[in-house]
């Protein structure tokens, strides 16, 4: 390859690409269009292939220059990560490792990983995000994230999945609600309620779980509300808007006008995993999978 293509040539190129417009890509890059224009024709010049296919109104990439814009995404990532670490490490930091995680994940589960981690990498810093599945899935496969913590079942090729804690259901009522611990029997006592839910979106796998409950105790439910938020859902319960089914572990971490009482005779549980993607270069990635004993 030409020498005569420079780094600025790339960063040029990614940036026509994701507009699919000169203009706006040239206003966002602080030069002309037509400078804009001459550099991408100079690139694929030197390059000896078209990146885009050009029309009066819009402008598409070519199968190459997909490619391309693929390829480059994922190795200025790659860089700008190689660079970022070297800064920590120029500060006496070890490294850094960015999760995400359902808001469940974070009651006990996390602050026990990173406790343990911390013995052994005592200067590694960390970013937490609280996502959902589907957002933390997307995050690991660009590489935005290192480490997810997900209640799903599958996950697409190139990333890994490990079984953390299998947890039970539990109820939640508003606190003043006739139904105890002391006098429930089954669900079937609470078929004329309305149920609050995480949304199918929230996990597929998890939601099959949940109206498999329903299903086995004989009554399909009223869902008044649906959430991506368990905050959400107690704040609606503790105002009477319903009630609902969430993992036991959200019970924690929680002072609201509501309680719980855990399903522990229905046959269905819900597991917290974690998740991470093969081809994620990030040293500190393989030293924190070692503490989970992967």
């Amino acid at each position: 390859m030409s020498n005569q293509i420079e780094l600025r040539h790339y960063k040029y190129f990614l940036a026509v690409a994701e507009d699919l417009h000169f203009r706006k890509a040239a206003e966002r890059l602080f030069i002309s269009q037509p400078g804009l224009s001459r550099q991408i024709k100079q690139m694929e010049e030197e390059l000896g292939f078209k990146l885009f296919i050009r029309h009066n109104r819009k402008v598409e990439l070519t199968e190459a220059g997909l490619y391309l814009q693929n390829e480059l995404k994922n190795n200025f990532k790659r860089l700008e990560d190689i660079v970022n670490h070297a800064k920590l490490l120029n500060d006496g930091i070890n490294g850094h490792l960015n999760l995400g995680f359902v808001g469940s994940a974070m009651q006990n589960i996390i602050p026990d990983l990173l406790l343990k981690f911390r013995n052994t990498h005592p200067k590694v810093m960390f970013s937490l995000n609280e996502m959902d599945n589907k957002q933390q899935v997307k995050a690991l496969l660009n590489q935005e994230i290192d480490v997810g913590f997900v209640r799903i079942e599958r996950v697409p090729k190139g990333l890994g999945i490990k079984a953390l804690h299998e947890d039970t259901f539990s109820l939640v009522l508003p606190k003043e609600h006739p139904i105890n611990i002391t006098n429930f029997k089954n669900m079937a006592q609470l078929k004329e309620e309305s149920f609050i839910l995480f949304e199918s979106s929230y996990s597929e796998s998890y939601y099959e779980k949940v109206m498999q409950i329903f299903d086995n105790s004989g009554f399909a439910p009223l869902v008044s509300h649906s959430t991506t938020n368990a905050s959400s859902i107690y704040r609606l319960v503790e105002n009477n808007f319903g009630v609902s089914i969430v993992p036991t572990s959200l019970k924690y971490g929680f002072d609201l006008n509501i309680k719980f009482i855990e399903l522990k005779n229905i046959k269905q549980r819900t597991t917290l995993r974690m998740i991470w993607n093969h081809e994620n270069s990030n040293p500190i990635l393989k030293n924190f999978l070692g503490v989970v004993d992967i």
